[in-house]
């Protein structure tokens, strides 16, 4: 499974074990997988973080965008037509201005 790092060894000359996280989802598919080396700890909030987006991702046409945490405002995907998205998001879209004026970034609350 690549859990070894073979750039870190110990005292006699074996790999280290390298930090490795694997998700998988309900359906068996692998959903997420980070590799650490052995000099680096994880940061577990961050996998609880994706853990909460992976979850919220699956069950809604939504993505998070970079730093988003549980409550906050998610991007609607852009897949997704306005009348569509105004059906399955009643708490309302926001669109954000862009100088291009395109339409495409749009947040709504989960």
């Amino acid at each position: 499974l690549g859990m070894l790092d073979p750039d870190e060894i110990d005292k006699d000359g074996l790999p280290l074990t390298a930090r490795c996280v694997f998700v998988i989802g309900p359906d068996k598919k692998l959903k997420l997988s980070i590799l650490y080396p052995a000099t680096t700890g994880r940061n577990f909030d961050e996998l609880l973080r994706v853990i909460d987006s992976l979850q919220l991702t699956a069950q809604k046409k939504v993505a998070t965008p970079v730093d988003w945490k549980p409550g906050q405002k998610v991007m609607v995907i852009p897949s997704l037509s306005d009348n569509e998205a105004a059906a399955l998001f009643p708490n309302g879209v926001t669109t954000k201005e862009l100088p291009s004026g395109k339409k495409y970034l749009r947040y709504t609350q989960p």
